[in-house]
């Protein structure tokens, strides 16, 4: 999600839609000697040093402590842990990786382009502020681990993917692929309660076993359709031709966005011959061979040309182009009284074979009269807000109805070698536009 910030909190508006707030982060250096590490510049705000000992300061805004290492982990120095002295009154404790600039008042994980274990609730936290289960929860006593797995090939130094592990109490509990930002993968720890305190051992050694253990990034579960769309690992990868317009490539995720989950983005890792990539949201039954925002039921922000493209072959002039490495997301800002189960109504197929029955039928159909008929019988009468956002910023939005069965977050792709990645989570960006 590139430079962006996040935020958890919402305003009403006048329309009864839920509106972001931003949230501003700034990273300031800590100007204050550190005697423990006078040969490393650590960054941190709120936590006082001593030796190898963290600890909590309280403030009156009550906000998070938070310590980075000066240097990123290595394929010599993989894995560092803590060892908690005290959890204080909340054990509110979290370890993890994250950039060099990573903002000094969130947690690991809570950000865009890190990843943390949580003390408190034993979740897993990757890029947004909604933990998924993962570990037991930690204690005074417990040791908190976390490393590396570099690949053998990765000497040169070109990796844009590594697998993050933790550990509890000397046991790997699970991996999760991240990407590899510009400087590394520093170590990160968040404190935020009073009386927590912490060891922090920089220097520890793991040699993790060649078993594979659970995987937190299920990815083969998130999409429900691949049309000349390849899944390598993380990363979405064009299959066709590329040569006619009907060799679109198509990936549509298995559930649509909703209230709770209501945002996504993709990052540009190889723009491919054209860059002919598209971000956006599309009924379930959506023609496999047509590009998000072509056909009814759909918009999406097209990379290529930086239009916005919605229901209609005739894109408007919306954003920026974008380009290899920049990040493209896509979102719903919901009623506040929206429920899913209602407001989308309808039934949506339940298996594969189902789908593709559908999706047979309605690549015959491409005039717009034709398609349009198909959508004015599936809208409901919801109005929502769709918007987008280009690296962390937003670009702008447009209302549209939800049809039945909601809106399913789809990739466009259609020139050769185009590769994305692709991941979902709540809403956490910067609200203003570019």
């Amino acid at each position: 999600m590139g430079q962006g910030h996040l935020t958890q909190a919402f305003l009403t508006s006048s329309a009864g839609m839920m509106q972001p707030l931003s949230c501003e982060y700034y990273s300031k250096k800590w100007k204050r000697n550190v005697p423990a590490l006078p040969h490393r510049q650590v960054q941190c705000e709120r936590i006082h040093i001593d030796g190898d000992i963290l600890s909590y300061m309280i403030n009156d805004e009550d906000k998070v402590g938070v310590y980075i290492s000066a240097d990123a982990l290595t394929q010599e120095k993989n894995y560092f842990e803590i060892e908690i002295l005290d959890s204080g009154l909340r054990g509110t404790i979290a370890i993890g990786l994250g950039p060099s600039q990573y903002p000094l008042d969130c947690k690991p994980g809570w950000n865009v382009d890190s990843v943390g274990f949580h003390a408190d609730d034993g979740r897993l936290y990757k890029g947004c502020g909604l933990g998924r289960p993962f570990g037991s929860k930690c204690l005074s006593g417990d040791r908190m681990g976390c490393g590396i797995k570099f690949d053998q090939n990765d000497a040169s130094g070109m990796r844009l993917l590594v697998k993050v592990f933790f550990t509890r109490n000397g046991e790997e509990i699970g991996t999760v692929v991240m990407p590899w930002p510009h400087g590394g993968l520093h170590p990160i720890i968040g404190l935020h309660s009073e009386g927590e305190e912490v060891e922090l051992h920089l220097d520890s050694h793991w040699n993790h076993d060649d078993v594979i253990l659970m995987a937190v990034d299920n990815v083969d579960d998130e999409w429900s359709r691949l049309h000349q769309v390849r899944l390598n690992g993380c990363i979405l990868e064009y299959t066709g031709r590329g040569k006619k317009i009907i060799d679109v490539g198509l990936a549509q995720a298995r559930s649509p966005l909703d209230p709770t989950y209501h945002y996504f983005e993709l990052e540009i890792v190889d723009p491919g011959e054209n860059c002919y990539i598209a971000i956006g949201l599309a009924r379930r039954d959506y023609p496999k061979h047509r590009h998000p925002g072509w056909n009814k039921g759909s918009i999406a922000y097209h990379a290529d040309d930086g239009k916005l493209f919605v229901g209609s072959g005739v894109g408007e002039q919306f954003g920026p182009r974008c380009h290899k490495g920049d990040r493209m997301g896509c979102g719903i800002l919901f009623p506040r009284d929206y429920r899913a189960d209602v407001d989308s109504g309808g039934s949506a197929p339940s298996s594969p074979e189902e789908m593709d029955d559908l999706i047979d039928v309605e690549d015959y159909v491409d005039t717009d009269s034709d398609d349009g008929e198909i959508w004015d019988k599936q809208t409901s009468e919801t109005n929502i807000q769709v918007f987008f956002t280009r690296n962390g910023r937003t670009i702008g939005s447009r209302e549209m109805k939800i049809p039945q069965g909601g809106l399913y977050p789809t990739i466009g792709m259609l020139s050769s070698d185009e590769k994305v990645f692709v991941w979902f989570c709540k809403l956490f960006l910067d609200t203003k536009k570019e």
